[in-house]
């Protein structure tokens, strides 16, 4: 088989491999995703669902400088089944060739995308696979209107929580009207009652009391299996779509925030505001303290009593 027909039917992987313009870049893949959707133009596939099954592969831009194992410096393979989600969500479509152009183009918005393969087929239209293939740029996007692509990140509701609450011997029956929200849940906490030490230096002390509220956090996490503490913002991503109530461990985002936060870590009431501002949340929920000063959400606030904790 020569080999221009035998790379027509590799995985896009290899196909990016043959073809890339100056030498090899890094890539991402997701590799036979297969999701059972309607779509197709002829009559036989209205008001019906077929498995269509997609692989992608992304070529990205090296990172400048350490990786540092850090998850939010990455294009995650989250974005990437996002984007398939986002554009199956937004209409019924006839053609996989209009299904494939936006994913590609909703993938390339990303800022570390260079190039991706779309592979999209129907597997249940024949013997075998029916589908299509396409490659686009980040050079295509600038030949071309960009189409508006709204963001598929859900806005959360963030609760801020007390000592008093996190003790409550009602707290599994107040988390299990959280569950029933339709909108996803993310916990903020404060400072233990125990003080936390004290380092004499502002910068080290930030440090030490941003660590004290993911202690607190972790002992919100011990009383009850559906506290997640979670701390980067990819995971806080994918929690809010998966259903998980998470519990904040604020230190990795405050320190890598290029528009911070005013108040510190000594002021946790003030440091959820900020935090429901960064994460665009519907609303801020505080039990049994006072708001800040001109928050960024809607705040919301309750006693111990109305709570029912």
């Amino acid at each position: 088989m020569p080999n221009e027909i035998r790379l027509a039917f590799e995985h896009p992987s290899a196909r990016a491999d043959a073809t890339a313009p100056d030498g090899p870049l890094d890539r991402i893949s997701v590799r036979d995703h297969v999701i059972e959707v309607e779509i197709g133009a002829f009559q036989a596939e209205r008001g019906i669902t077929q498995r269509i099954a997609f692989n992608v592969v992304v070529e990205v831009r090296p990172l400048t400088g350490t990786l540092d194992d850090d998850v939010d410096r990455i294009l995650s393979y989250d974005r990437v089944t996002d984007a398939i989600a986002a554009e199956l969500a937004a209409e019924r479509l006839n053609l996989l060739e209009t299904l494939a152009e936006r994913i590609a183009e909703r993938i390339l918005l990303e800022p570390q995308a260079v190039r991706t393969f779309v592979r999209i087929e129907k597997l249940d239209r024949g013997p075998g696979a029916l589908g299509v293939e396409i490659v686009r740029s980040v050079e295509d996007l600038k030949t071309k209107p960009i189409a508006h692509h709204p963001s598929t990140t859900p806005h959360p509701h963030v609760v801020f929580l007390t000592n008093s609450a996190i003790r409550s011997p009602n707290l599994a029956r107040w988390l299990d009207q959280l569950e029933a929200r339709k909108e996803p849940v993310i916990l903020c906490v404060g400072h233990a009652d125990t003080p936390s030490p004290k380092t004499g230096h502002r910068m080290t002390q930030r440090r030490v009391d941003l660590l004290a509220l993911e202690q607190n956090a972790w002992m919100l996490a011990g009383r009850d299996d559906r506290c997640v503490v979670v701390g980067s913002r990819t995971e806080l991503d994918w929690a809010m779509k998966n259903g998980q109530i998470s519990v904040w461990a604020p230190s990795k985002i405050v320190l890598d925030a290029v528009d911070g936060p005013k108040s510190g870590p000594d002021d946790p009431v003030a440091l959820a505001a900020w935090f429901a501002g960064h994460m665009e949340a519907s609303d801020l929920l505080l039990i049994g303290v006072a708001p800040p000063a001109n928050p960024p959400v809607p705040v919301l606030i309750q006693d111990i009593a109305q709570s029912g904790l």
